[in-house]
């Protein structure tokens, strides 16, 4: 069966990326920083049959990270989801109240992190048939889409991402005819997007992942929303 590796899997669509994933007949290796107050993720992991193992990892520590890759050593991965991200403190998305200690907490969870999953798991997604790693990103991240200005360190850290993800194509897959992709999830109804939000957590990640089984060669490298459609940068 395929494998799938999710960051940020207690909440949100983290958890809904195992839901599904696993519900499918996946085999899922979900990642939280506190799983034991995750019940929902407990929840999925025992109605799952040995098919999905929760795995207690912070990403912002990087050692953790090299002991986790090192404890499924040999296990092929087929998709790494980097999932975990957060927007930050309040102050971290203004101009007047910048606080950079702040946008350190943010550029190492939303962009150190994922560079750093990649690094320690890449002979991981090599080993497999799929070889795909995915960052979930977001339109806000997008240059040409910033009409309404704000939201300095989401907006930097994930256009950071952007970046790391589109050269990870080109080195990743030219050494290991690995596919990195970078999707946009829409504005969704969790924690983070609020109950304002436009979509829900399950229409979102249905999305996601028909995106993600698409992705080949030709299409990696590219910003794609969860419809489908293509994100100008």
């Amino acid at each position: 069966m395929p494998s799938v590796l999710i960051t940020g899997a207690s909440r949100g669509l983290g958890l809904e990326l195992v839901r599904q994933y696993s519900a499918d007949g996946w085999e899922v290796l979900a990642c939280a920083r506190a799983p034991l107050a995750a019940p929902a993720l407990q929840s999925l992991a025992q109605q799952a049959r040995g098919r999905l193992s929760v795995h207690a990892l912070d990403v912002t520590d990087f050692s953790a990270i090299d002991v986790l890759a090192q404890e499924l050593a040999g296990r092929p991965i087929d998709v790494l989801i980097n999932c975990a991200g957060t927007m930050g403190a309040r102050g971290a998305g203004t101009f007047e109240a910048s606080h950079f200690t702040d946008w350190d907490q943010v550029f190492r969870l939303n962009t150190y992190a994922p560079m750093k999953m990649a690094q320690a798991f890449v002979t991981h997604v090599a080993a497999s048939t799929e070889k795909k790693i995915v960052s979930i990103s977001t339109l806000m991240a997008s240059m040409s889409r910033n009409t309404l200005g704000g939201f300095y360190a989401y907006r930097a850290s994930k256009a950071a991402l952007n970046a790391i993800m589109v050269s990870m194509t080109v080195d990743l897959g030219r050494k290991h005819g690995i596919i990195a992709g970078l999707l946009h999830p829409g504005w969704v109804r969790t924690d983070m997007g609020g109950p304002s939000a436009h979509i829900d957590a399950q229409t979102s990640v249905t999305g996601m992942r028909s995106v993600i089984a698409t992705l080949t060669k030709e299409r990696a490298g590219r910003f794609w929303a969860y419809d489908g459609s293509e994100v100008p940068w």
